[in-house]
């Protein structure tokens, strides 16, 4: 996409550059994921920049729309600096299954910011998706993670 940027508008650089604040996820990575019946369109991401990053910054969340995770199989932490709404992280083995929730994350905007540790050494996907939205849903552990991308 860098390469093209010369020849669109300014005003529409300048909102391709603002958009992963909006609380809009960006258009060019978005997936269809589906757990427990439930559907949201999520950023997935998978190179450690990214996984940084997360949802920092991000000011709203749709309720069906998130980030999906993917690091090789091992434990997960996740901690929420940064991040300006609060989060349901759905933590799922290599298989898609779902191992645990930790409902409503709250944000962190302080120098030492908790850690939300998997509670299980085999995890291969996460889910973050707006804070209630699992209960809502009514999404729970042993749901099937589908993909579609």
């Amino acid at each position: 996409m860098m390469r093209f940027l010369g020849a669109i508008p300014l005003v529409c650089r300048l909102f391709v550059a603002l958009l992963p604040m909006s609380g809009c996820l960006p258009a060019a990575e978005l997936a269809t994921v589906q757990v427990g019946g439930a559907d949201f369109r999520v950023e997935v991401v998978q190179r450690e920049d990214e996984r940084r990053r997360g949802l920092m910054y991000r000011q709203t969340l749709p309720a069906d729309q998130g980030m999906l995770f993917i690091q090789p199989p091992g434990r997960a932490e996740f901690w929420m600096k940064n991040t300006l709404i609060p989060l349901d992280l759905l933590y799922f083995d290599i298989d898609g299954t779902l191992l645990e929730i930790v409902p409503a994350v709250p944000p962190c905007r302080v120098r030492n910011c908790p850690i939300y540790p998997s509670a299980s050494a085999a995890v291969r996907y996460i889910l973050e998706i707006k804070g209630g939205e699992a209960a809502r849903r009514r999404i729970a552990v042993g749901a099937a993670l589908r993909l579609d991308r």
